[in-house]
């Protein structure tokens, strides 16, 4: 490979990485200049929910959609388009001046997002055909999506304290316009699209899996409020009904949006099944850590934002050194279940948190641990299932994987801020923040143990590495 040829994927990397690192600190960005939105379009807490909740739905709700479309349309078509509609999203709710505009920016935000994250994958896959380089890119890429949470957090509160709340969404445009003058120069080419490409994307699952995804993550959020708990009930009970029908229409389907052939491959479903788990564990995380440390610390916002930091500076450091090494020693499924033990143990960390708290000794550790174990697992979860299967069917199965983690989250942050919020009321705060970190390490724990179990080394394969990057025959092998 010529130093030409080198120089053209690592720009190519910068890209993809860079979109991948925006679109994840868009999901926490937003949390710490709530209280200013409110005041700024007078909002109370129902309305500055659906600030959180349009994006997180969308972007949950759109994946599938998103990666289909890349692998009919083109990757670098769909990318494109993506991160258009992104970047224009981010203006509009930058200079919203009315609460709705900026709830209808943020959902169109996350529909933009959802389909830039599985045309990124399918571009990975085919710019980095090398195994060795693969492995790096795949860390580099896990490496931002885990750091985008913590980065979120602290550029949340650094800019809400300083320029104001609309900065938040306004720093996204720079990105956004270098990203989209560069596509064309640096991306590669999508093969020539076969006629009828555009009308062969399955409408009618299109929008049964939409809509049923959509009604779900609201039902599963709406849960937390004790008061609502029977209409969201009644709603999650139509979200299955909804997604029923989507999986019949699928198995019914010539060309369907989630062909349901691809579950029958050990990597896909075994993924799929773990990256829920790796959403539900970490993404509370750092909601109970920003709690704890401003109600019981008091620490300012920005000064918890900061906090986090090594969380996303030990990934980057992790996904340039450590981790394409690991993958290529250990394979991706040992790689995978290290991250999630190293989660595990944080949040179990987390879960001895005192009253009165010491930060290096008692913050940093785990914080660093949490830091190599994200991107770690985003990198042993996705390329197992992305590399097993043919490139024509690359962006939907990125999209299968990811919507499960987006699943995942919701269904983790109802489950583990209910349960801090029901111990809090028998045996007080502290005592919440820590049942919430304990039963987040238990998700972890849980992660760890099934991967281990369904994502077994095929028969043929001589050791761990039909994750490694490299896809081989016994890699698209079913179970």
């Amino acid at each position: 490979m010529g130093n030409r040829t080198v120089t053209g994927h690592t720009a190519a990397l910068v890209l993809i990485t860079a979109v991948e690192l925006v679109v994840f600190l868009d999901t926490t960005v937003v949390n710490i200049a709530l209280p200013s939105i409110g005041a700024g379009l007078r909002l109370d807490e129902a309305g500055l929910a659906w600030v959180t909740n349009a994006y997180l739905l969308a972007l949950g709700g759109c994946m599938l959609v998103g990666g289909r479309a890349a692998d009919l349309l083109g990757a670098r078509r769909v990318f494109g388009a993506g991160l258009a509609l992104f970047t224009v999203a981010s203006a509009a709710a930058g200079f919203a001046g009315d609460a709705w505009v900026l709830v209808a920016a943020r959902a169109a935000q996350g529909i933009g997002a959802a389909v830039t994250v599985p045309a990124q994958l399918a571009l990975l896959t085919r710019t980095f055909t090398e195994p060795d380089a693969r492995r790096r890119a795949f860390g580099v890429w896990g490496a931002m999506g885990a750091a985008g949470a913590a980065i979120g957090t602290a550029t949340g509160g650094l800019l809400t304290d300083g320029p104001g709340w609309r900065s938040i969404f306004l720093i996204n445009l720079p990105v956004g316009v270098v990203a989209l003058a560069s596509i064309r120069k640096l991306l590669p080419a999508d093969p020539p699209r076969r006629a009828g490409s555009a009308r062969r994307l399955d409408l009618p699952g299109a929008v049964l899996g939409t809509s049923g995804l959509l009604l779900a993550g609201y039902a599963f959020g709406a849960l937390a409020d004790p008061a609502g708990r029977t209409p969201a009930a009644i709603l999650l009970a139509v979200a299955l009904v909804l997604l029923a029908g989507f999986v019949a229409t699928e198995a019914r389907n010539a060309e369907p949006l989630m062909p349901l052939r691809l579950f029958r491959i050990r990597q896909v479903t075994g993924s799929a099944v773990v990256n829920a788990l790796v959403g539900a564990a970490h993404v509370p995380a750092f909601a109970l850590l920003a709690l704890y440390l401003q109600n019981t610390q008091h620490y300012s916002p920005t000064r918890s934002g900061l906090a986090v930091l090594p969380v996303a500076a030990a990934g980057l450091v992790a996904s340039r050194t450590a981790i394409p090494a690991a993958v290529k020693r250990f394979g991706a499924r040992t790689l995978l279940a290290a991250g999630l033990a190293a989660q595990a143990a944080a949040l179990a960390w987390f879960a001895t948190l005192p009253a009165t708290v010491d930060y290096l000794g008692d913050v940093l550790p785990a914080a660093l641990l949490l830091g190599v174990g994200l991107p770690a697992s985003f990198v042993g979860v996705t390329a197992p299932a992305v590399t097993a299967v043919d490139q024509v069917d690359a962006g939907v199965t990125a999209g299968i994987v990811n919507t499960a983690q987006r699943i995942g989250s919701g269904l983790g942050v109802t489950a583990v801020l209910v349960l801090a919020s029901t111990v809090t009321g028998t045996a007080g705060y502290l005592a919440g923040l820590r049942s919430g970190f304990a039963a987040a390490a238990v998700l972890a724990l849980l992660g760890c143990l099934l991967t281990l179990a369904l994502l077994r080394p095929t028969r043929d394969s001589d050791s761990d590495s039909e994750g490694d990057g490299a896809v081989t025959v016994a890699d698209r092998r079913t179970a």
